[in-house]
């Protein structure tokens, strides 16, 4: 069966040749954030009930028409102004340490928001979220119908622990250590500042969507080859973040003998 195929994880790589791993988030930790969010809905739509109320007094059938449309709208538009505001994230998603990301590991775009939570309605039916759980038991990586329009995934978060640095920078061949002299320079130039930035990057990197990652070790590798302009065969053929790497790992621990 299809589902017996289904991914633990999404992996993309970038035209730069970097590539992240993302930990997929399972449906039924999914169904929790739904519920958590669906309660943040209902207590919203209490809060509205006084205003229902003043139109059935009216007309019954306009009253509950009322309900009916806005508690529809609610459910569309708390997910996307959620998931637009912090970044794929809803109340529950972000309790459960859950996010939404484009499947391709690009930036998420406010259309593909807009077009998740739309396909709710279909997803929802015929109650229980019936046809978006088949959906999802059926696609190896567990989207909904509104995730696959959209061409988006669910993902978890985990939390990252501070490493020892040997766990860090250790197996990673550093081709400025061929230059003890540039390397000297550089431990000279590099401020405190700038070398916490710099481990920041390196330690949180997989909490980064595609886009901001490259866009992030570009800025930064730019800045610190601007430091000490060590020769074309010690960093041409190396990426932004490896640059990085190396820079800190010279800087941080002694040379070897």
């Amino acid at each position: 069966m299809m589902n017996a195929t289904r991914l633990n994880s999404l992996t993309v790589r970038t035209p730069e040749g970097i590539t992240f791993g993302f930990l997929l988030a399972s449906p039924v930790i999914r169904f929790f954030a739904y519920a958590i969010d669906l309660a943040c809905i209902l207590a919203i739509f209490s809060a509205f009930r006084v205003i229902v109320l003043v139109f059935s007094i009216a007309s019954l059938d306009f009253g509950i028409a009322i309900q009916t449309v806005l508690l529809f709208a609610l459910q569309i538009g708390y997910g996307m102004g959620w998931e637009w505001l912090f970044r794929g994230q809803t109340p529950g998603k972000r309790l459960l340490r859950l996010r939404v990301i484009d499947a391709e590991g690009l930036q998420l775009q406010f259309s593909q928001i807009v077009i998740r939570n739309l396909l709710r309605a279909a997803d929802s039916l015929p109650a229980l979220y019936l046809v978006g759980a088949v959906a999802a038991w059926f696609s190896p990586r567990g989207q909904r119908l509104g995730d696959i329009a959209a061409n988006t995934v669910v993902t978890r978060i985990v939390p990252i622990e501070t490493p020892h640095w040997d766990q860090v920078l250790a197996g990673k061949f550093n081709s400025l250590r061929d230059y003890p002299h540039l390397e000297a320079r550089l431990r000279q130039q590099v401020r405190p500042v700038e070398l916490s930035l710099a481990l920041q990057a390196l330690l949180r990197r997989d909490q980064f969507d595609a886009r901001a990652r490259t866009e992030l070790f570009a800025q930064l590798g730019a800045h610190f080859r601007a430091l000490v302009v060590f020769p074309p065969e010690a960093v041409s053929e190396i990426s932004d973040e490896q640059y990085l790497r190396n820079v800190v790992d010279s800087v941080l621990r002694p040379r070897r003998k």
